[in-house]
């Protein structure tokens, strides 16, 4: 049984260590571009802030929630015209990102245990949205870091994007438009302190091994598998890493190799543009 709790702490921990990454810089650093194209350091915190938006939605009113879905007159540009509603200046982007994570915290910690909330094409439990919530923080954070040269130390939180990115699995070979594989994939990965962080058959053939962090890259579509120390064993674990994403809706271009890069994902809320911007799964 997942301790909610305990997701609900480690996703408030998640975000105030973005938030004291962002909180003091000068207005010209929330203007610097990050390696979602056409992104700035404010976009992806105004990206976090509408997807809590609509994720408390989703908790509190579904039937608010479908409206905004369906009355979308851009469902293709739905995660940037959110990104692009919620701009502010920095001081009150800040606030607001602030006030909505708290409420979608109080809201998702009401709902009833088993109860599905709507989604992008999808529903997910309180726990689901949550550890969704902390993938996305987790992975708009590391391109906020990197826009602002930032490297940040790994942290145990990170074993919530593992489990998303192993659940995602056959969502990455669906997504594009490959059959979901039968065969049982082991993830046995290195956690920052020490420690492995295993999924999956300790028997199946197919393996995937590393440092948890690059899974986490790669499931987020952060780093090119060829920049990562993971290793595949077997032909569908091979197959897996070309296609991971721990993110609903189509394919995004992701990122190439080092010194070739075309682009990055924006993951984050499950739902229409998540292969490109994001919409977690």
């Amino acid at each position: 049984m997942v301790d909610r709790t305990e997701l609900r702490t480690d996703l408030a921990d998640e975000s105030a260590q973005l938030d004291a990454l962002v909180a003091a810089l000068p207005p010209s650093d929330w203007a610097r571009p990050t390696p979602a194209p056409g992104w700035t350091v404010a976009h992806q915190i105004a990206h976090l802030a509408w997807t809590d938006h609509v994720a408390l939605l989703a908790a509190t009113d579904p039937d608010a929630f479908v409206a905004s879905v369906t009355s979308a007159p851009d469902p293709a540009r739905l995660v940037d015209a959110g990104a692009e509603e919620f701009l502010a200046p920095p001081a009150e982007l800040l606030a607001r990102w602030r006030a909505g994570r708290s409420a979608l915290a109080d809201a998702l910690a009401d709902v009833p245990t088993g109860e599905q909330l709507p989604w992008y094409g999808t529903r997910m439990s309180a726990a689901s949205m949550t550890t969704a919530r902390l993938m996305e923080t987790w992975a708009h954070g590391e391109d906020v870091a990197d826009a602002l040269g930032v490297t940040r130390a790994p942290t145990a939180r990170l074993r919530h994007v593992v489990h998303l990115g192993f659940r995602t699995l056959g969502h990455g070979f669906a997504a594009h438009g490959r059959a979901v594989p039968t065969a049982p994939v082991r993830v046995e990965v290195t956690a920052p302190g020490g420690g492995v962080w295993a999924h999956g058959p300790a028997d199946a053939a197919d393996r995937v091994t590393g440092p948890a962090l690059d899974l986490c890259l790669l499931v987020t579509q952060r780093r090119h598998r060829a920049d990562l120390d993971l290793v595949a064993t077997g032909p569908v674990a091979d197959a897996w890493l070309d296609v991971a994403q721990a993110f609903a809706g189509p394919p995004g271009p992701g990122r190439g190799p080092a010194g070739a890069r075309t682009g990055a994902a924006r993951p984050g809320t499950t739902g229409p543009g998540a292969a490109r911007r994001g919409v977690a799964a």
